[in-house]
């Protein structure tokens, strides 16, 4: 009688659950990557906007009320593959990104808020606030 050399079922088994095991882990981590993908494109978005902001605030001494008296296009014109407006916030000094169009579901709708600090000549910026969940955000806005 030959000696039988191969794997037994029982070993195929283990071997598709281990790899189906891993295989969930990885569609949940790299869907995390695509959204916070699409998130930095509002933050990238937001650098004009704020960029102009600061320049109107270090001309006149106020913050613009809307993105044309920051020079900017009209509100609602700013936009991406995954944002749908960049304006300048209702509260002063803000910039508000919305997401929406195609980005994915987990964000559609959600905002981040970017709030300029003056610090007595030169302006940095925060983004603690907004809908946006934490774990989609940079490293720089989360809370």
């Amino acid at each position: 009688m030959k000696k039988q050399q191969g794997f037994t079922l029982i070993e195929l088994m283990i071997v598709v659950a281990i790899i189906a095991i891993l295989a969930a882990i990885a569609i949940s981590q790299y869907q995390d990557y695509v959204i916070r993908s699409q998130v930095s494109e509002g933050s990238a978005l937001a650098d004009g906007v704020k960029t102009a902001m600061a320049e109107y605030r270090q001309n006149t001494g106020a913050w613009p009320a809307n993105n044309p008296q920051a020079g900017l296009a009209p509100d609602g014109s700013i936009l991406g593959n995954y944002v749908t407006s960049v304006n300048v916030g209702a509260a002063s000094g803000q910039v508000l990104v919305t997401y929406g169009g195609k980005a994915h579901a987990n964000i559609d709708g959600d905002t981040v808020i970017f709030s300029a600090i003056d610090n007595g000549g030169s302006i940095s910026w925060t983004c603690h606030l907004g809908s946006v969940d934490d774990k989609y955000r940079a490293t720089s806005c989360k809370n």
